[in-house]
């Protein structure tokens, strides 16, 4: 059985030390290969060293909506520079986000700074990683506007209505399940799943953030950072409220993502 991390942080300095640890457990269980998102310009050199050290980690780009704050006034000039000699990566993290955690975010700095972003990956013909949290309306404005999107636009950690699918699906979203997603109410989580197109379906853990919930009745110590190898966990919650067969499941978000990411330059056309 074959997996895909189809969104991770292995840069995040509360893991980097022990990337190496985490990217052989995971391979060991099936993963095959891991997008790992760059948040910010400071952690784009060591995505692009983790994607140079690792055949199996595909390096993705971007300014996530909660560092743009930090950015410098060359942020995007940048950013395209690390695209021209990583022909290897994947446009990501980036994004919009209305909820408490972006709280002190200005709303309109995150505009302008998603949009460019988004029309650099239909530019580059590569799929791109969003966050959307409280934000589908204007996100679904927007990605009409640039879109579509063959190369694909990863809705990581999805999180919105079964509502959204079907418009955001028509421009080229794909939708990705992390760990958050066991924590959503079962109705509502079996009513959006039931709307994902099969050829759109991701799973990813988002780690080090993301650990899915555990068995509460459970004695043992529970972990307080997240994993790649974790995403058996999502792979089980998921299949179980599909009422599909894990191998199934496996297979079904294997296949689309390694179709996602073997867009033009991408490594997966050398190492699969």
């Amino acid at each position: 059985m074959k997996l895909f991390d189809a969104h991770c942080h292995l840069q995040d300095k509360r893991v980097i030390d022990k990337a190496s640890q985490l990217i052989s457990a995971a391979l060991a269980v099936g993963v095959t290969n891991f997008a790992v998102n760059g948040t910010s310009e400071k952690d784009w050199d060591l995505v692009k060293e983790m994607g140079e050290t690792y055949p199996s980690v595909v390096p993705c780009f971007g300014l996530h909506p909660w560092f743009i704050a930090d950015r410098s006034p060359h942020w995007f000039k940048t950013l395209k520079k690390f695209f021209e000699t990583t022909p290897t990566a994947a446009v990501g993290e980036i994004g919009l986000d209305k909820g408490p955690l972006a709280g002190g975010i200005d709303y309109s700095d995150q505009l302008v700074v998603f949009r460019p972003q988004l029309e650099l990956a239909k530019e580059l013909n590569k799929p791109v990683a969003v966050h959307c949290i409280d934000a589908f309306d204007d996100l679904l404005e927007i990605m009409r506007s640039v879109g579509p999107f063959p190369a694909g636009v990863i809705l990581h950690s999805f999180n919105g209505s079964a509502e959204v699918v079907p418009k955001l699906a028509e421009l080229g979203a794909y939708f990705s399940f992390s760990g958050w997603f066991t924590y959503i109410d079962e109705n509502i989580a079996k009513k959006t799943l039931k709307s994902i197109p099969s050829d759109r379906f991701l799973l990813e853990t988002d780690s080090p953030d993301g650990l899915p919930k555990s068995d509460e009745s459970s004695s043992d110590p529970k972990p307080t950072l997240n994993e790649p190898a974790n995403i058996l966990a999502v792979l089980d919650y998921v299949a179980n409220l599909s009422n599909m067969k894990k191998e199934e499941l496996a297979e079904l978000s294997y296949v689309n993502s390694v179709r996602l990411f073997s867009y033009p330059g991408s490594k997966l056309l050398t190492y699969q």
